[in-house]
């Protein structure tokens, strides 16, 4: 087994290619590669999709939580398969199954990401994902990434 490390968000911007205002990763706590991996996202007030969603009542758009998700199972990938993203060598999410919300997310909420590589086969990655807010799940999601290349 491999020891745990954690990532500040220098590191997570070494790691996959998104950028404000879609970097969606704060911090990595934990990371096994080939295992696991437990990040943070701290929701703010200012995130861009808060006026619109909505106004009288902000509360994180679904598909945000999914794409946080998303990029905490990237490194995941990035960190096991030992690259770091180039114009060569990028990994996509490709699929989703079973995706649930079960609580709201608003404006000062920590959501830990956590997810765990389940299988690699034929190239496609499938992880099972988890968002929690103060001990108890929001959402969560089975996905799929796989290796990409050119722009």
């Amino acid at each position: 087994m491999t020891e745990a490390f954690s990532m500040d968000v220098d590191a997570i911007m070494r790691q996959i290619p998104h950028r404000y205002p879609f970097l969606l990763v704060d911090r990595v706590t934990a990371c096994v590669p080939g295992e696991t991996i437990e990040a943070i996202k701290n929701v703010t007030v200012n995130e861009p999709f808060f006026p619109g969603h909505f106004p009288h009542r902000p509360v994180m758009p679904g598909v945000m939580i999914l794409e946080a998700l998303a990029q905490a199972a990237g490194i995941l990938a990035f960190r096991t398969a030992d690259v770091v993203p180039t114009e060569d060598t990028k990994f996509y999410f490709v699929g989703i199954d079973d995706a649930r919300f079960r609580k709201p997310v608003f404006p000062g909420d920590q959501v830990v990401l956590k997810a765990r590589l389940e299988r690699a086969i034929r190239g496609i990655w499938k992880f099972s994902t988890s968002a929690e807010v103060d001990g108890q799940e929001v959402a969560s999601a089975t996905m799929l990434v796989a290796p990409g290349t050119g722009p």
